[in-house]
């Protein structure tokens, strides 16, 4: 079995399978005078594998239970292992609930003097038992209840009866055996003393109630005892099965190993060594058919010249015992329906219609022999009837039906539906106690099912041989090996193999598997040329081998020159495909390879050019921004130079008014100082180099205006240069501030859009028209002339500049952010984004940091206009309102329209 799960192993099952060993070997098998641990019923286990050669499936199949070893076993033997397993290793918990006693303590094991096995150990393998009834998928529940059981059978055997009269008819004595037998099935003690003090009967129609002997009860008591622990055993089975075939499927390629005891030779032998020979000697005639009969008849059928080998037969034996009427199987069924039969009258029937046959002889008593295969065994008929009869009655089955556990209503449903099952004897004083049929009749039954099986199969036979009775190693006792060699047939076997062929093949098998090694015209013939053609070429003598009519028959080691032949040419054969399967490996690994690189180029070449493209539009999109920004800070370049030439203008055009306020004026003395003098007729007399001064002064007043006149033409044509370019600015400014109004529209349309799609309240945005009109109505924001106030200073109106210009980056850069945040919004919203965000939520949050900075802007805007009205009335007083308004004016449409 370890063989088979390692060679079909894979899905777990074959584990399974090996753990059934040791739970059947506790509950199966007991040391006999021969065997530390015989095997007292018959295993046949069904592996089944699936159509990949892995176990699929298995099934366990058992034949004749011991059960008579439970109740009485013979001094140094043991009863089953299970029982000395129990009381040695069950834990404290389950010591106290099922009220376990050592194991000298208990009748039914008390009678053999014999508690222990040398090198095993009980404990362990209660452990053992354990591990593998979880493996096999037995519950705990279960596992309680099983051992339950086994305690209860243990304490069956120490209820003891009291006489009640003088008829010798007993009760039950109300003790801790009668106490812990009744607790642990579950019944009351009423109901167990009833079951074993009285029997229940129905004759004609009437229920008689009849009590019973000490002998009748302590009988009833052995035989609930037993039928308790084989119905448990059976269970057992069933659950195995259960756990071996769930869920699996029958896929039709088994393979069965029956593991079946041996042929058994004991100083008394009784009707367990009855039916275990009887088993043997049908296993056998199988041996012998297949063997002897079936080899032979081959040989003669195929036309082979041989001559046969002369073996011994069992059939004489095996009629013995199978023939009707007048067979042991018949007349023991026959003598177990009589009410009044006895051992002995069975012994006497035997011997008045069995006497004449040659492999039976009568014995003193009540004992006969019978002449086996394997030698003369000597039967006690003691117990005979009553073990074949093996009746549990109704009152007992009652018993059980009536308990609280479910094992034993288990138990007792199935003796009652086997009762059921079977039509009543006449004979018999009732139905219940014909529940089932005679042992020896169920046995033969059980033992033809298997011979069919084996028919249907292929079979192999492992013979089994003692080598000494001492039970130690390396001792071989000659005359005990040869009897046994001869009793099993194996030395004829060895005969027939050594005179015979033992290894045959079809013509066609041997032709399809050798032809390869012939010339190809030879090969192409019928299969028995060709085999011919092989044997002439390979020079195989003509007494090793023989031609029958379908097959080739060979003697021992024949095959095997012509298998080194195969697989030498073979070897040949598969070193030059090797090398013929490398070369086109490797000539197509190189297609392969040139392939895979032509398209790695091919895929590299167009990744290569989409990154490409794609560059080049971050590149484009690169260069309209730096375009964008260029632009910008062209503009603010130029208004800042634009400012600066005004402020020194300005200062220029001051100081040239003042320069020439002086001059006008000393002029308008002269000349009014000539008119005078031409009037009065030089009344006044002016020293000549007094005028001569004032002359040159003039004079160079003179040129100094014109030199003024000169440099004031180049400035107003410079200043003509400068407004030329501020209107072509002023015009790209106009086209950014188009572009900046729509995207700030499309900023309102998203944003309305958001707030519609969140079902919110609407709320108050400050758009860029806002902003304006803030400014227009904080700041004065008049169109006015071009006048400038006269006195601000260069610092002061670099100052104002950069205050305005760093609120007017933050109003753009505040303005993309909460652009982009809603527009992330609206994605949040439509479930294009993170859906883990709360939208409302961000929302608000949006709305929050709009305000504040809102506010904050607003509040600094106040103060940068209040700074800005400081300036400008810092100047002259009188200078018009206008002025300031289009200087402020200007300035507030250049950065903020």
């Amino acid at each position: 079995m370890q063989y088979l799960a390692s060679l079909g192993g894979g899905s777990g099952i074959e584990y399974e399978i090996l753990q059934t060993n040791p739970i059947l070997e506790a509950f199966g098998n007991a040391k006999t005078l021969r065997n530390d641990n015989s095997s007292r019923f018959g295993k046949l286990i069904e592996i089944h594998f699936s159509t990949t050669g892995r176990i699929c499936r298995a099934m366990i199949q058992t034949f004749l239970l011991e059960k008579s070893r439970v109740v009485q076993c013979a001094v140094g033997e043991r009863s089953y292992h299970i029982f000395y397993q129990l009381c040695a290793g069950a834990p404290t918990s389950l010591r106290e609930k099922l009220n376990l006693k050592k194991v000298d303590e208990y009748k039914y094991l008390k009678q053999s003097c014999c508690y222990s096995i040398a090198g095993v150990d009980d404990a362990q393998m209660f452990h053992t038992v354990t591990e593998a009834m979880n493996i096999v998928h037995i519950s705990k529940e279960d596992q309680d209840n099983v051992f339950a059981m086994v305690s209860a059978v243990l304490w069956l055997g120490d209820v003891s009866f009291t006489v009640i009269d003088d008829e010798n008819h007993v009760e039950i004595v109300i003790e801790e055996a009668a106490e812990t037998v009744a607790r642990l099935l579950g019944c009351s003690i009423e109901d167990l003393n009833l079951a074993f003090s009285k029997r229940h009967m129905k004759v004609n129609n009437e229920n008689i109630v009849q009590k019973l002997t000490l002998t009748q009860a302590m009988d009833t008591r052995d035989a609930l005892a037993k039928a308790l622990y084989a119905s448990l055993f059976e269970w057992l089975v069933e659950q195995i099965n259960k756990s071996l075939s769930v869920g699996k499927r029958r896929t039709g390629r088994s393979i069965s190993i029956l593991d079946i005891y041996g042929f058994e030779s004991f100083d008394k032998n009784s009707f367990e060594q009855f039916c275990i020979n009887y088993a043997n000697e049908r296993l056998q005639q199988h041996f012998n058919r297949h063997l002897f009969k079936l080899e032979q008849e081959e040989y003669v059928e195929d036309g082979i010249d041989w001559a046969k080998v002369e073996f011994e037969d069992n059939q004489d034996c095996l009629n013995l015992f199978e023939k009707r009427p007048l067979g042991l199987l018949s007349l023991l069924d026959e003598e177990s329906t009589f009410p009044n039969a006895t051992d002995l009258t069975f012994a006497n029937k035997l011997k008045q219609h069995l006497d004449t046959n040659s492999c039976f002889r009568g014995e003193r008593g009540k004992a006969f022999a019978v002449r086996h295969y394997a030698g003369e065994v000597a039967y006690d008929t003691s117990g005979f009837l009553e073990k074949n009869r093996d009746l549990l009655h109704m009152d007992s089955i009652q018993l059980l039906a009536k308990c609280k556990s479910s094992i034993p209503q288990i138990f007792a449903s199935k003796m009652l539906t086997q009762s059921d099952n079977l039509e009543s004897v006449p004979y018999r004083p009732n139905a219940a106690d014909s529940q089932k049929l005679s042992v020896a009749m169920k046995f033969k039954g059980q033992l033809f099912q298997l011979m069919q099986r084996l028919e249907s199969t292929t079979p192999h036979f492992i013979r089994c041989i003692k080598p000494n009775n001492l039970q130690l190693p390396s001792i071989y006792g000659q005359e005990l090996v040869l009897q046994q060699l001869k009793c099993c047939g194996v030395l004829e076997v060895v005969r027939i193999s050594r005179s015979g062929y033992p290894t045959r093949m079809t013509h066609q098998k041997f032709a399809r598997r050798y032809g390869f090694l012939l010339l190809e015209d030879v090969a192409s013939q019928d299969p028995l040329s060709v085999s011919v053609a092989i044997l002439h070429q390979f020079n195989i003598l003509p007494e090793m081998y023989q031609v029958g009519y379908t097959k080739l028959f060979f003697r021992t080691g024949q095959i095997g020159k012509l298998e080194n032949t195969r697989n030498r040419t073979l070897h040949g054969v598969l070193r030059v495909q090797s090398c013929f399967r490398g070369h086109q490996a490797r000539r197509h690994a190189r297609e392969r390879i040139r392939g895979v690189l032509a398209l790695q180029s091919f895929i590299r070449g167009e990744n290569e050019r989409q990154s490409y493209s794609s560059l080049l539009r971050k590149h484009r999109a690169a260069t309209v921004v730096q375009r964008n920004l260029r632009g910008w800070l062209a503009r603010r370049y130029f208004i800042k130079i634009r400012k600066a030439s005004v402020v020194i203008q300005s200062g220029i055009r001051g100081c040239l008014v003042r320069r020439c306020a002086g001059n006008v004026d000393l002029l308008n003395v002269l000349r009014e100082f000539e008119s005078k003098k031409e009037a009065e007729g030089d009344q006044i007399l002016i020293k000549a180099s007094f005028l001569a001064e004032l002359q040159r002064r003039i004079l160079r007043a003179e040129a100094t205006v014109r030199e003024k006149d000169e440099e004031n033409e180049m400035l107003h044509q410079r200043l003509q240069q400068y407004e030329n370019r501020w209107l072509e600015y002023e015009q790209k400014m106009k086209a950014m501030e188009e572009m900046w109004q729509k995207q700030m529209r499309s900023l309102q349309s998203s944003l309305s859009v958001a707030k519609k799609s969140l079902a919110l309240d609407e709320t108050p945005r400050m758009s860029d028209s806002s902003v304006e009109q803030s400014w227009e109505s904080n700041g004065n924001h008049v169109g006015g002339g071009s006048q400038l106030v006269p006195r601000i200073t260069g610092r002061e109106m670099n100052a104002s500049i950069s205050v305005i210009g760093r609120l007017a980056e933050e109003f753009e850069q505040r303005s993309q952010v909460f652009a982009d945040d809603a527009k992330f919004l609206v994605e949040v919203k439509s479930g294009q984004a993170d859906a883990s965000l709360n939208p409302d939520m961000e929302l608000r949050r949006l709305k929050q940091n709009f305000d504040s900075w809102k506010k904050d802007f607003s509040s600094r805007i106040r103060e940068t206009k209040v700074i800005l009205n400081k300036l400008a009335s810092g100047g002259n007083e009188s200078s018009p309102n206008s002025a300031k308004r289009k200087w402020w004016g200007r300035l507030n449409t250049s950065k903020f329209s």
